[in-house]
């Protein structure tokens, strides 16, 4: 998942830094057009390029393949897979309307980018060695898509928006190799220090004018005491493990949208379009099966 997750910083940076307006041209504007599809033409090759030649090179092919792993991570991965597919096609979509396709059109060629994108990488899994191609990571893709498609195909907006959050957790210390050695790794590779949330405007959903317009309910899903994919070691290292229980944990919160805080700064709101991607700090219920519902004075 962590070449999934930097293929999305790298292709929403790309397609941001050229779609400077949030509005919709009234006509296809050709030189627009030619430039969005170039970058990700660009994109797709170079991730192609990158996942053949550098990702898998010290990896040994082998016939096709599967590989189930829908157990693994308590669904974390699954999650963010979701994830990544909702914001690629979101920026592949708004890439497109910038430059003045239709609205079908944009939703047929930019909103299934997340799908698009992230198919080849399952396929490479599939024919190289301690990988494989994985039905669970492709439903999860095409999952996080049709989230975008069908919102804005019925109603031109994002009645509930796929957002993340992230807070280091105490477990990369006992398998840094694994879970990650330093911040950055660990916010690709340690899932307990992921949450992933559906956010919800409430406004907009329950049609209530006395609501902030900005103001979301938002519900989030993480997963604690993972060490291992599917179990924990018992051994790291030539030494005995911790014992962790692996939970699941199911939250709810308040948050922010922050593109429907008015503003006519064109900075500013190309800022609150990039914060999006982000639940904000917030207190916040929380189910564990082990600890059962709590209060979190500020969950992160």
């Amino acid at each position: 998942m962590k070449r999934a997750i930097l293929f999305l910083l790298l292709y929403v940076l790309a397609i941001g830094a050229i779609a400077q307006s949030d509005s919709s041209a009234q006509t296809i504007n050709k030189k627009r057009l030619l430039l969005v599809s170039g970058v990700e033409t660009a994109f797709y090759v170079g991730g192609m390029l990158y996942l053949s030649e550098i990702w898998y090179r010290d990896w040994e092919r082998v016939p096709f393949h599967w590989y189930n792993d829908n157990a693994g991570y308590l669904q974390m991965d699954k999650l963010a897979h979701s994830f990544v597919a909702y914001q690629e096609s979101k920026a592949g979509y708004h890439a497109l309307r910038w430059s003045g396709v239709s609205k079908g059109k944009a939703l047929l060629f930019g909103g299934t980018l997340g799908f698009v994108l992230q198919l080849p990488v399952e396929i490479f899994d599939g024919i190289y060695e301690d990988y494989g191609f994985s039905p669970g990571d492709v439903a999860a893709n095409t999952l996080g898509s049709l989230l975008f498609i069908t919102q804005e195909g019925f109603w031109d907006e994002q009645k509930v928006v796929m957002k993340f959050s992230y807070y280091p957790s105490e477990y990369a210390q006992y398998r840094p190799d694994y879970l990650g050695a330093n911040p950055l790794e660990q916010l690709f590779l340690d899932y307990n220090s992921q949450t992933y949330w559906l956010s919800a405007n409430i406004r907009s959903i329950f049609h209530q004018a006395k609501v902030p317009a900005w103001l979301n309910l938002a519900v989030g899903y993480s997963g604690d005491g993972m060490l291992g994919e599917f179990t924990n070691p018992r051994v790291i290292d030539g030494k005995l493990a911790p014992v962790l229980t692996r939970e699941r944990q199911f939250l709810l919160s308040l948050d922010v949208d922050f593109t429907r805080i008015p503003t006519s700064r064109p900075w500013l709101k190309k800022t609150f379009k990039a914060l999006n991607v982000l639940k904000i700090p917030f207190p916040a219920l929380e189910y564990t099966k082990k600890r059962g519902l709590n209060i979190k004075p500020l969950y992160y």
